[in-house]
């Protein structure tokens, strides 16, 4: 398999650390607010990279952490009147209820908070500070850039360039314009903080990443991962710190996608097209959301309208009618074992199978892989008759759930059933196509359109969806 590494800029083989082992990091939301359609993507994309990891039966430890101290939280928590505690827990669970939605494996999920790591976080920084690579000025400590070795491979910003454009946001205490807070000086005291050797406090959002990530996987990972924007500053000064202070390289792999535009222009709150994710929910099925998210390939920007979901949904509706038929074959079937002129049936099914490997091998190509899928649904609703035998559509439909839980869908619809007059309407309408009374079988669509059931005429007979 091979993964897109953004510090070399290249796709490189991955080769794990540890034989059979994965260990991955995923920067999680700041939680003051309920996620976005921005959070989702990344949340997504890794979720299937995990899960494809899990596909090919490595041991996957996947970390996503939730900071959950941070400026934002505590404005809001003052603008509120409660403990910044009443915030985080609120967004966290919101964060939750979400990402179930999505059919993000939560059950194979880390979520280390950061004010649950600040002993190891002031450790780290007194390592850095033993290292003369960390500075106190009057209760801020900040990380020295001089001392990082390579400070912008990452990103490939020139630091002269940097140093030239930056602002100094505190005052002149610095020594360089582009050096950065490991740890924060209380401003007043309302405001929720830590004892430590440079006084009342709270880490810097930089150092809650590194030393959590640490803390879990140790001193190097093999997959850092992200969203493009955190790719600088972020990223960059957690590479600087972590490796400054272990003198070993932070993460092997670091993986990030790409944005995502609204009716082809940036999301953004001015603009007025911002969504969160229960914004969302309100209108489509988060599943519908989730394929979306996996039709571009993640290092591309994807485009969020009304028309590009519309066609999303119509794409999982036939998925989900490709496994309805092959469920319906498998209940009719009056052959049970494979025979033997359904053999390079079983072949070309399987084909589809490699074809999609070879997609999420060529760094995690999900839009390539879910077009497998859809070739696949394609061949067995026009191969597959209710002669065949119940073993060639069981290794159909094996084939196409084991394909899609990889990608994570086919989860949020539940066995759907006909009551007993929309039925007979169905088969009333067959007979009256086969008495070539399509008069009838016109009105009985209508009706039945009506009744929020839309009915598909395939080659292999009549399927329904309900609306």
């Amino acid at each position: 398999m091979k993964v897109y590494n953004t510090l070399r800029r290249s796709k490189e083989e991955f080769v794990p650390l540890e034989e059979g082992k994965v260990k991955m990091y995923v920067c999680g939301p700041t939680v003051y607010n309920f996620i976005h359609v921005g959070n989702a993507r990344p949340m997504i994309v890794f979720d299937t990279l995990r899960r494809y990891f899990q596909y090919k039966g490595y041991d996957v430890t996947f970390v996503s952490n939730f900071t959950d101290i941070d400026d934002k939280i505590i404005l809001k928590a003052k603008e509120a009147g409660v403990d910044f505690t009443e915030i985080t827990e609120k967004y966290i669970d919101a964060y939750l209820e979400d990402s179930k939605a999505l059919n993000f494996k939560e059950e194979d999920t880390i979520h280390p908070k950061a004010t649950e790591y600040i002993e190891e976080m002031i450790e780290f920084v007194k390592g850095l500070e033993d290292k003369g690579a960390a500075y106190n000025v009057d209760g801020n400590v900040y990380f020295d850039i001089s001392k990082a070795k390579n400070y912008g491979s990452l990103s490939k910003k020139n630091i002269d360039d940097l140093q030239a454009g930056a602002r100094i946001d505190i005052a002149d205490e610095k020594k360089n314009p582009m050096d950065f807070a490991l740890w924060k000086k209380r401003k007043e005291e309302s405001e929720p903080a830590w004892e430590s050797p440079w006084g009342m406090g709270r880490p810097g959002w930089h150092l809650e990443c590194s030393v959590m990530s640490k803390a879990i996987l140790g001193d190097t990972m093999d997959i850092h991962a992200g969203g493009e924007d955190l790719e600088f500053p972020h990223h960059e000064n957690e590479i600087a710190q972590s490796e400054t202070l272990t003198g070993k390289p932070f993460a092997r792999n670091w993986m990030h996608n790409s944005m995502i535009t609204v009716d082809n222009e940036k999301m953004s709150k001015s603009k007025g097209n911002f969504f969160t994710i229960k914004d969302i929910a309100k209108h489509y099925d988060l599943e519908v959301l989730r394929l979306w998210l996996l039709s571009t390939h993640y290092r591309n920007p994807v485009n969020f309208s009304d028309e590009i979901m519309e066609q999303t949904k119509n794409g999982l509706d036939r998925i989900y009618n490709g496994k309805s038929y092959l469920e319906r074959l498998i209940e009719t079937a009056d052959v049970s074992e494979l025979q033997e002129n359904e053999k390079e049936l079983k072949e070309k099914i399987d084909s589809y199978r490699l074809s999609f490997e070879k997609a999420m091998d060529d760094d995690l190509n999900t839009a390539d892989g879910l077009s497998a899928i859809y070739e696949l649904v394609r061949f067995t609703n026009g191969h597959l008759k209710e002669t065949n035998s119940k073993a060639i559509a069981e290794f159909a439909l094996e084939t196409l759930l084991k394909l899609s839980d990889v990608l994570g869908i086919l989860y949020s619809r539940g066995e759907e059933t006909l009551d007993e007059e929309i039925e007979k309407l169905i088969e009333e309408r067959t007979q009256a196509r086969l008495d070539k009374n399509y008069q009838r079988a016109d009105e009985i669509r209508d009706q039945l359109d009506a009744m929020g059931i839309e009915l598909k005429d395939t080659s292999t007979g009549v399927e329904w969806v309900k609306k």
